[in-house]
């Protein structure tokens, strides 16, 4: 889901540097970021639409904030596995002027955020970059796709959407991937139309490709690995986002050795109760899905990991989907998976285990965690 960990600043240069320890200004929250009140002179997300393709993978700069998030699991010949997370993130400074004052000129903003977990290794490693949408230095297009912080992209490699192509290298470690699909995307929520919350507009256009088929190679200093996995690829667009009680979401994304693929995602609200709207959906082996509603998905919290900079996040689950036959263990490979970046959250790899109608099933997926630090 990944609901915009967005600026809530402009950014005037290119930045690249490593996720800093110092905590950052716990103002710049997501949900504060999210919860802004600025809509004026951008569309919003009233109703479901009809999605039109490849267009709607490109940008939607009359929409305020918008995300291409790319997560999955990798494994070499020799059994190293690894986790990656990257992802891009643009934000308007205000509505899109009609003429540009020089090539300099943009209301055009990205972030961008990539990790690495070395499960084997027993590190994660993250870094954030952030760039205004001009001059060559980021931004997003449509023919061909691709969108870019940097040197860090993901790129079509044809004439059509897929297969891409990722990149992203910082500090000795290279990531390079092509991915293709094997189903269809998926419309989240009511035929693409996620709501967040009850107040007219919060929520997004919303789709997933919810298994996609990876393979690169992993670098990390002077050693190189060939890897195969898997991938998820979520987009959302908006313009406000959350409700203002809502104080963060647990956001899962599950690929079961089945063939099928869960996606479910809380928010959470200050008096400690979820939001009704919350919901996710189940994709069977051949893409076909349905909706799941919250009552639909019993979540508990069996582990709680203390972070060493501070604030407590849930480590360990329980879910179940009765009406699927699901009763299932999720797990983190590596306890440490956060991101102290300007907005601090977990996103990690996990492991499956437990049961679809009584048979034992396993699996792998990632977990977004956020508002559980102090900044965020």
């Amino acid at each position: 889901m990944c609901l915009g960990l967005v600026m809530g600043f402009f950014i005037t240069g290119c930045e690249r540097s490593p996720i800093p320890s110092v905590a950052p200004d716990p103002r710049l929250s997501p949900v504060a970021a999210m919860s802004s009140a600025e809509t004026d002179g951008f569309e919003r997300a009233l109703a479901p639409r009809e999605f039109v393709f490849p267009r709607d993978h490109g940008p939607h700069p009359e929409f305020k904030v918008e995300w291409w998030y790319l997560v999955g699991n990798l494994e070499s010949e020799d059994g190293r596995r690894f986790g990656y997370q990257l992802t891009f993130f643009r934000q308007a400074a205000g509505p899109e002027a009609t003429e540009r004052a020089s090539a300099w000129s943009t209301r055009q903003l990205f972030m961008a955020h990539f990790a690495l977990t070395d499960v084997d290794g027993g590190e994660f490693h993250s870094w954030e970059r952030f760039s205004r949408g001009a001059a060559g230095l980021a931004g997003a297009e449509l023919e061909p796709f691709r969108v870019w912080v940097d040197d860090w992209q993901i790129a079509s490699q044809g004439p059509g959407f897929l297969p891409l192509r990722l990149q992203a290298r910082d500090d000795g470690i290279n990531l390079k991937l092509t991915l293709d699909s094997d189903k269809p995307l998926v419309l989240q929520g009511e035929d693409g139309l996620s709501r967040k919350g009850a107040t007219p507009g919060n929520a997004s256009y919303y789709y997933s490709y919810t298994r996609l088929l990876a393979e690169g190679t992993v670098r990390l200093g002077a050693e190189e690995w060939r890897v195969r996995g898997s991938g998820w690829l979520d987009r959302e667009w908006s313009t406000g986002g959350v409700e203002k009680d809502q104080v963060g979401w647990d956001w899962f994304a599950l690929q079961l050795e089945d063939g099928r693929d869960l996606m479910f995602y809380q928010l959470r609200l200050r008096d400690g109760s979820i939001e009704p709207l919350s919901h996710g959906s189940l994709v069977a082996a051949d893409g076909s899905s349905r909706t799941l509603a919250l009552d639909d998905v019993d979540l508990e919290v069996l582990r709680i990991w203390r972070s060493p900079r501070g604030g407590e996040y849930p480590a360990r689950w329980r879910l179940q989907v009765p009406a699927a036959g699901l009763d299932l263990t999720v797990e983190p490979l590596l306890a440490d998976q956060e991101l102290a970046a300007t907005f601090r959250y977990w996103e990690g790899a996990v492991a499956v285990g437990g049961r679809a109608d009584g048979r034992p099933v396993a699996g792998r997926g990632y977990v977004e965690l956020v508002g559980y630090a102090e900044n965020g």
